[in-house]
């Protein structure tokens, strides 16, 4: 599911670990030694409020090159110096020292100038200014005002990057909006876990379209292929005069008696920063229940990293499952942390089962608070590249707060092909392991783009909430060479629009609003992909917001929901309460989404200075 160059996305790797994991680097000094590690847009700083003003999040990557692509004579603009930093109601911070890595774009541009860096607050920088790397930022020491703000960081610090948000597209300038699949829902847990604890996540934490895809609509299985299309558009019940457009794509639902066999590797971080319940006993609770889904036939082993890597058991049958069972529960929690060894063994232990129409996957359960040891960071992404170019892929599980490391565990799966999950508590385990398994043990497509046509006849502007990081260059989309994401069996994606529609429209049976055209690779063969088109007739638009289907208004409570939570700039008017009344109304008797209505609660009490809000819990 990856979409960014690989030699683009190691610096930023880099830079996160060696700030937030006891690289090598000079020793911190009293202004930074207290730094948590975030990735601060320069096109977006935090704010301290929900409806703070902001400049609209920076342009997409892709796009950028492409406009440069047809003006290669174009002279540069000169950018504009930032505005100085607004104060904020936080305690006193130091900025990070040095300047923030550039961030190249995502369809292999060159990068641009050094961002700069806000830490709480501060004015945003001009539109066009690129995305920075992951950079230190400091948590405050006192007690939090009475607006909520990020929980402080005891154990050391936390690292994201924010990709930004969405610019608003004018259809007769750029038609087609161009993106790669993406089923991870990390995001999501991660923010839930903050606000049940009492704070707000960082703004950086927040990726819109984990947010959505976390949850599953009840989308129709397809009728013959690995997926279904469904198209469905409604008045938008947050900005006046726009309609809200989703595009939902159903993985066909395979049963495990037909599942191809999974040959598994287990790779377990064991370094003292493992050591509490919600990490190390977690992570083995979680793959007891991962063990108890396989069937005859398939494989486990299991390494562990820390101070020195460890083969724990060699490939084994789940048919000595007693054993696979024991070596898990001998796992303990000590030492400093080795990953790129790990890695390597990791994968050796996987070419040992290899076998071409298998599923071939490693797992890396870690709070992602790594020293990788003798190899850089870029190494070990061309270690993985290499693998999954064999057909070894890697998901990652990410557990703890505190010190955790979002940014690796989010980019390691990307570059492996994988899924990337937050186990939070038993129930999440019990959700990503056993009721959702076959998503991660059964590939059904593969390099799946998805490429949105807005007809500027029906259309004025559109933007698409989220994928932000997903952005492929349009000229892409039939470049089967480049990479995209993997849809699993029974996955679901969704993605939401926000469109202005112009006031007269053509008529007649052939007119069509939105053209969706989804561009996939088997999951074994043939390296050249198929191509499904669909299209929505103008009738498929609700008149009201309130007439359309119960999953599209759930959806769209979710969309609205992370929006806030980013500080989105085109989010600025839309409350809390309103989206709390919004999945109230649609939500079905699901536990998550039960749950979901109290966490925009809890959220917007917090949001409000106050700590009294009681979430509801799901089953």
């Amino acid at each position: 599911m990856r979409t960014r160059p690989l030699d683009l996305v190691a610096p930023a790797l880099v830079t996160a670990l060696l700030i937030g994991c006891g690289g090598s680097t000079p020793a911190p000094t009293a202004a930074t030694a207290s730094a948590a590690p975030t990735e601060a847009p320069a096109g977006r700083a935090t704010q301290p409020e929900f409806d703070a003003a902001q400049d609209e999040g920076s342009a997409s990557d892709a796009k950028r090159e492409e406009a440069a692509a047809s003006a290669p004579d174009a002279a540069p603009a000169a950018e504009a110096a930032p505005p100085p930093a607004l104060p904020v109601a936080a305690a006193p911070v130091a900025p990070s020292p040095g300047p923030a890595q550039s961030r190249a774009t995502k369809a292999g541009a060159a990068p641009g100038a050094d961002a700069r860096v806000r830490v709480t607050g501060g004015a945003p920088a001009p539109k066009k200014a690129p995305a920075p790397a992951a950079t230190a930022v400091a948590r405050p020491a006192a007690p939090p005002p009475a607006v909520a703000v990020t929980a402080p960081e005891p154990q050391g610090s936390e690292t994201y990057r924010d990709y930004g948000v969405n610019p608003v597209e004018d259809p007769a300038k750029d038609r087609l909006s161009t993106f790669a699949i993406d089923v991870d829902t990390a995001s999501y847990a991660i923010a839930r876990r903050k606000i049940m604890d009492g704070a707000l996540p960082p703004v950086q934490a927040v990726r819109a379209e984990e947010f959505l895809n976390y949850f599953d609509y009840g989308y129709a299985s397809p009728a013959t292929g690995p997926f279904a299309v469904h198209l469905a558009a409604a008045p938008s019940p947050f900005t006046s005069g726009h309609h809200l457009v989703r595009v939902a794509v159903q993985g066909k639902r395979v049963p495990v008696k037909e599942r191809t066999p999974v040959h598994l590797v287990y790779l377990v971080d064991t370094s003292g920063s493992m050591q509490s319940p919600d990490k190390i006993e977690l992570a083995k609770k979680s793959l007891k229940m991962l063990t108890d889904t396989l069937k005859p036939g398939d494989t486990v082993a299991l390494c562990t990293y820390a101070g020195s890597v460890r083969e724990v058991l060699a490939p084994t049958g789940i048919e000595s499952k007693g054993k696979i069972l024991a070596a898990l529960a001998d796992l303990t929690a000590g030492g400093s942390t080795a990953m790129s060894s790990g890695i390597d063994l990791a994968y050796s232990l996987a070419e040992r089962t290899l076998v071409k129409g298998h599923v071939n996957r490693v797992i890396v359960l870690s709070d992602g608070d790594a020293n990788v040891g003798p190899t850089s960071h870029d190494e070990i992404l061309k270690t993985i590249k290499r693998a999954r170019d064999k057909g070894i892929t890697l998901s990652t599980v990410g557990f703890g707060q505190g010190n955790y490391k979002d940014l690796m565990m989010e980019q390691l799966a990307n570059q492996g092909d994988g899924n990337y999950a937050y186990i939070d508590s038993e129930a999440q385990a019990r959700r990503v392991f056993s009721e959702q398994v076959g998503g991660m043990l059964q590939v059904i497509a593969r390099d799946v783009k998805i490429q949105v046509e807005f007809d500027p006849s029906f259309v004025k502007s559109y933007r698409l909430i989220g994928y932000e990081n997903r952005d492929v260059a349009d000229r892409d989309f039939r470049n089967d060479k480049v990479d995209a994401g993997e849809i699993g069996a029974g996955h679901s994606v969704t993605a939401i629009y926000d469109v202005e529609l112009k006031a007269t429209a053509p008529k007649g049976e052939a007119a069509a609003p939105v053209v969706v055209r989804l561009r996939h690779k088997a999951p074994l063969g043939s390296n050249t992909a198929e191509e499904t088109l669909v299209k929505m007739a103008p009738g498929a638009v609700a008149p009201t917001f309130d007439a359309a289907p119960a999953d599209f208004r759930f959806a769209s409570a979710v969309a609205g929901f992370a929006e806030v939570l980013r500080h989105s700039p085109h989010a600025r008017s839309w409350r809390l309460a309103d989206i709390e009344k919004i999945a109230r109304a649609a939500a079905s008797s699901k536990g998550d989404q039960q749950e979901f209505i109290g966490i925009i609660r809890r959220a917007g009490a917090l949001a409000h200075g106050k700590t009294n809000a009681v979430a509801v819990n799901a089953d």
